[in-house]
């Protein structure tokens, strides 16, 4: 069977063998790192997913949001968004409320137990993204990669990127 790079030569549109190497490289060491990353988590009773709607609450004020904007904060559509907060809700570790400001809307909130299953989680989790994958690059790699995922989140999502501004967040004004 032919590797996709070979059909580079065919058409002049699909990858290099250089770039298709760098892409399954990139496809491999993301997948891996979310495995080891998984497990991690998992230790704590978590999914990456718990883990993300957690850490998103904990650094809100008052650890609690309108589940518009935390669908919005974590790209999820609003239907995997319902059901994933249903199960966190099930499990203690968040509260669905009405929106006082306008009932139609509901706020889910931190609740004590997901406040320290994520306190309990995250020295784990940022010691294994330190072993797996910060300690492993020195300075400008990280400058280097943090660019290049800027420019590439950038893209996806078809915002302009603040170039020369000092600011590297894709979408965003200084």
């Amino acid at each position: 069977m032919a590797s996709a790079y070979t059909f580079a030569m065919v058409d002049p549109s699909w990858l290099s063998e250089h770039e298709f190497l760098m892409w399954r490289a990139f496809f491999y060491m993301r997948r891996d790192l979310e495995r080891a990353l998984e497990v991690q988590l998992a230790e704590h009773g978590l999914s990456h997913a718990d883990y993300t709607v957690l850490v998103v609450l904990s650094e809100t004020q008052g650890t609690a949001m309108r589940v518009r904007d935390l669908g919005e904060q974590i790209s999820w559509e609003s239907s995997r968004l319902a059901h994933h907060l249903r199960r966190m809700e099930r499990r203690g570790l968040l509260v669905r409320t009405d929106a006082l400001d306008d009932r139609r809307g509901t706020v889910v909130s931190l609740t004590p137990a997901g406040a320290a299953a994520i306190r309990e989680a995250a020295p784990g989790h940022v010691q294994a993204v330190r072993r797996y994958f910060v300690d492993l690059l020195d300075e400008q790699e990280i400058d280097v990669l943090t660019s290049i995922s800027h420019r590439v989140s950038a893209a996806v999502k078809g915002v302009p990127l603040n170039q020369g501004t000092g600011n590297t967040d894709p979408g965003v004004s200084d």
